[in-house]
């Protein structure tokens, strides 16, 4: 993922640093308990494997966030977002009924990845210092592969149904 907008604006304050990180961070918890709930609701081994894989990926990217919010006199917020819980509360609601295929699963989970990559998208667009940047960056190319991964798997999986 490249930084397709241009960074604007004065560089940002210690204080807007760690908010847009907070920001991050709650999303990226979002990734990492939506990759579970998607695990806990397929069938397919490999699938179970991949999104606890991504869970875990996920981990250590808020575990880097949470010093670099320290490192800018910053408080890691708490959870996650709303609308996050309700995206893993529909995914676990579709399962209890029984309308959850691997398919249905994947395309749930493409969605969330959207959400993380415009989020990363976001926050690159400001002028962050270099060493935020630099993680930012690496985590916005991490939330760019993990889309492309389960978008590809999602295409297989509508390849095999019909």
């Amino acid at each position: 993922m490249t930084n397709e907008s241009p960074v604007s604006g004065d560089p940002l304050s210690n204080d807007e640093v760690v908010d847009v990180l907070n920001d991050l961070l709650e999303t990226t918890r979002d990734g990492g308990h939506g990759f579970l709930a998607c695990a806990e609701e397929v069938e397919t081994a490999s699938l179970k494997q991949v999104f606890a894989s991504r869970a875990e990926s996920c981990r250590q990217g808020e575990q880097e966030l949470i010093t670099l919010i320290r490192q800018y006199g910053g408080t890691p917020a708490e959870g996650g977002t709303a609308a996050g819980a309700l995206h893993r509360g529909w995914v676990h609601a579709k399962g209890a009924v029984g309308a959850n295929s691997d398919l249905s699963i994947l395309e749930s989970c493409e969605r969330g990845e959207d959400a993380a990559v415009a989020q990363y998208r976001k926050a690159l667009k400001q002028n962050l210092p270099g060493d935020v940047r630099a993680a930012v960056q690496r985590q916005a190319e991490g939330a760019q592969r993990n889309h492309d991964q389960i978008r590809d798997l999602r295409n297989a999986a509508r390849e095999q149904k019909s």
